[in-house]
């Protein structure tokens, strides 16, 4: 009679799409995080998939139903029973739907386990053992509700009191071993979950406020910059148009001429000066590109893995070949975003390799596990990505993606160090 009942399932998304290409600019927007574990839920019917979801976990209900329909009690001790089961069940469900709206910790649950902790005590002694798996949803709760400094205490506590109960009501001992573990370690489970969601809730928050810091300091540099760049040209415009104009007012033509002159020049050079640090400002970079990425593939239920040691430099990778990896970087998130039908996974790997002839070449490789390019014909925007890394000695290569799931494309540009073959 084991149960098994988890308080906030997520079940997977994903989104059928069809195989092409395109561009993707990162929106400036809050990411969706719908699908999430611990997430808020969005709209109502958020709310009633997972209602359902827990709605199946009711079937371990089965043997109090049973109890009940067996016909051992009155009329009025059968209606009683049903109205307490149901108001268990509604208390369960109940804390799933308003900690769903209200986050993970809502001032009403407290009363709700209150009441499902009194049911759970005093049914075992009106109806007999066969209601004492309610202690296993009780634990449950109390693995999600409480703190989780006092959660586990919780969960042992109601462990030790559904003990307390059932050698009460004199249950056997197959219905006491068979309960008594499922019941702990559902809690301790539940317990665990609240912690991993406590932590991944931590790291997107922290992981927003270093997109707000990293925009942060970008705004500054730039700012800074156009301070250097503009700040002294401005100032010299302003003193040669002033110097123009008395020249101007004392009658001297020619050396008004001159000084229009050297403003225009001035003029001319600080524009050369701001176009060429917008140019260098909206150059990509596999950093900016991967978090882009993250956000853009969160937004559609896919899931982005990459290693930690992704943004390591490569040794001989040069400036042009780098941003020729962001580009594909981009391009290839693009293509997932919009096209892999039924991906939930996407995998961004950095690695090294030769050719026969002795180069030595960087390679990215993005997949996805959805269910591959299908038959149509590559779109412009790999074609584009193509000719991109052709301008810098590389090439583009696309197929299935690992174990012939799913569509894998791989960006290789040369490193500026050649070995023997």
């Amino acid at each position: 009679m084991q149960q098994h009942t988890p308080l906030e399932p997520s079940p997977a998304t994903s989104q059928g799409r069809s195989r092409g290409s395109g561009a993707f600019t990162p929106e400036s927007d809050p990411v969706s995080m719908s699908g999430v574990p611990g997430a808020p839920l969005e709209n109502r019917r958020q709310l009633l998939v997972k209602l359902c979801w827990m709605a199946l976990w009711m079937v371990y209900l089965l043997y109090p139903v049973q109890d009940l329909a067996r016909g051992h009690y009155s009329t009025t001790a059968v209606v009683v029973g049903s109205l307490a089961l149901a108001a268990f069940v509604g208390c369960y469900l109940g804390l799933v739907a308003f900690r769903s709206w209200h986050g993970t910790w809502w001032r009403g649950s407290y009363p709700v386990l209150a009441v499902m902790l009194a049911l759970a005590i005093a049914t075992p002694f009106g109806y007999g053992e066969a209601w004492l798996g309610l202690f296993t949803y009780v634990s449950v709760a109390l693995g999600a509700v409480l703190p989780p400094r006092y959660s586990l205490w919780g969960v042992g506590a109601n462990t030790v009191l559904f003990v307390a109960v059932a050698l009460a009501v004199h249950a056997q001992g197959d219905t006491l071993g068979g309960l008594l573990l499922p019941t702990f370690l559902s809690g301790a489970a539940m317990t665990g979950v609240q912690r991993l969601i406590t932590t991944m809730r931590e790291l997107r928050e922290a992981r927003l406020v270093a997109a707000h810091l990293a925009a942060s300091e970008e705004r500054l540099r730039l700012a800074r910059d156009m301070h250097d760049l503009l700040g002294h040209s401005l100032s010299l415009i302003t003193l040669k148009s002033e110097l123009a104009r008395r020249f101007m007012d004392a009658g001297k033509q020619e050396q008004a001429r001159d000084q229009v002159t050297e403003i225009e020049q001035v003029a001319r050079q600080s524009l050369a000066d701001v176009r060429a640090a917008i140019s260098g400002y909206r150059k990509p970079t596999l950093s900016v590109e991967l978090a882009a990425a993250r956000t853009a593939l969160a937004t559609t239920g896919v899931t982005l893995e990459a290693p930690s040691t992704l943004l390591e430099a490569q040794s001989g990778l040069g400036g042009p070949e780098s941003e020729a990896l962001a580009w594909a970087l981009r391009e290839a998130v693009t293509n997932v975003v919009r096209h892999a039908a039924g991906a939930t996974q996407c995998t961004v790997a950095l690695d090294q390799t030769w050719d026969a002839d002795g180069a030595r070449y960087a390679v990215l490789e993005v997949a996805d596990d959805g269910r591959g390019p299908g038959r149509s014909a590559p779109g412009n925007g790999l074609t584009g990505l193509d000719e991109r890394l052709a301008l810098v000695g590389g090439r583009l290569e696309r197929g299935p993606g690992p174990h012939g799931k799913g569509f894998a494309i791989r960006a290789l540009v040369p490193l500026g160090v050649r070995v023997r073959p």
